[in-house]
Parts: structure tokens; sequence; C-alpha cells
């Protein structure tokens, strides 16, 4: 979509406009909302495509690096990625944003579908992710999850930011969050 207003900035250049592969190749990977995996494919294929563009060692890194984050995907690689579960569908995606070892990744309402076991299991990957220093963006409806592994949140209504800050500022003030919801039906 086309900016309306203002600057996307990656390390002070801009990206409005770039095509997708440009703005990954620049560290930004996107988790879409979903959990959208190539379904003939099978999941260790998922992964050798999300990392095509990189050379042959870093590649296998990558692949390792996203195995080792999600383990039990590693009993499923031969397994065609449209006959898994949903939460586990989500895990390759998820899986397939590492391989390329990003600098930040955006992940769209990362829990969408999925039962709560299955969120419970993305939402520490997620924070080690943080935590290994890839600036995270969490786009997510189920604000409890968000609030507690965000450093700072931000509340859009119809487009527009309602409110930047500290988390505990919003858990402290909830109103804002309902009135932005309420706002959006």
């Amino acid at each position: 979509m086309p900016v309306a207003s203002g600057d996307v900035l990656i390390d002070g250049r801009p990206i409005a406009g770039l095509r997708p592969e440009q703005v990954r190749r620049l560290g930004v990977a996107a988790v879409p909302e979903g959990h959208h995996v190539l379904g003939e494919l099978s999941v260790i294929d998922n992964l050798r495509v999300a990392g095509h563009h990189l050379p042959g060692r870093k590649r296998e890194d990558g692949i390792e690096a996203a195995l080792d984050t999600f383990p039990e995907l590693r009993q499923k690689l031969d397994a065609r990625a449209g006959s898994l579960s949903g939460g586990q569908q989500q895990m390759v995606v998820l899986a397939q944003a590492i391989v390329d070892r990003p600098r930040y990744i955006l992940a769209d309402e990362l829990s969408f579908g999925l039962a709560s076991v299955i969120v419970a299991r993305l939402v520490p990957a997620i924070i080690q992710l943080a935590a290994d220093g890839v600036g995270v963006l969490l786009i997510e409806q189920f604000t409890h999850i968000a609030l507690r592994i965000s450093h700072r949140v931000h509340v859009m209504e119809r487009g527009c930011l309602r409110f930047s800050g500290e988390p505990e500022e919003l858990r402290q003030n909830p109103d804002i969050l309902h009135s932005a919801y309420l706002a959006a039906n």
C-alpha cells in the first residue's frame, strides 16, 4: 500500500515503494496473518525456498537456526506443509522468517485461529528473537499477549495512532483499548 504520509525507513533509507524482496534483503521478514505455507511443498522445501537467495552455507545455517527454534518441525521435514495443523503451519511460517536471520520481523496476528497451547509455544520464540536482538513488530488483536511481551505498545484506530507508550500505561488505562475496539466496529 502506498504511504499516506510520513516515511518508512530502515537505517535511514526510505523503503516505501520497494518490492518485497528488496525490503527482505534489507533485513525485514514478514510473517503474514493466516499461516500461509507453500502447501504442496514439504516443510524442508518451504524453508529452502525462504532462503533461496542466500548462499548455500548461509541458507543451511539459517535453516538450522529455524529448526533449533522449532525442534518439533525436524520430525515433519518431509511432510507436505499443507497437511500440518494450523499451529504447525504457523511454526513453519515463523521458521521461514528465521531462515533469513532478519534484523526485523513483522508478525501480523501471530495467534490468529490458533489454540492457546500453540500460542503458548509461539510467544517464547518471539521473546527469544527479541532477546537475540531482532526487532519485532507484533500486530496482535489479543492484547493480553501483546501487553505481556512488549516493551512498547501502539494502539491504532481506523489507521490513526491513538496511543503510544509503555504496556503498563495501557494496562492502567484500559479505556483507551476499549474505545479503540468499539470505534472500529
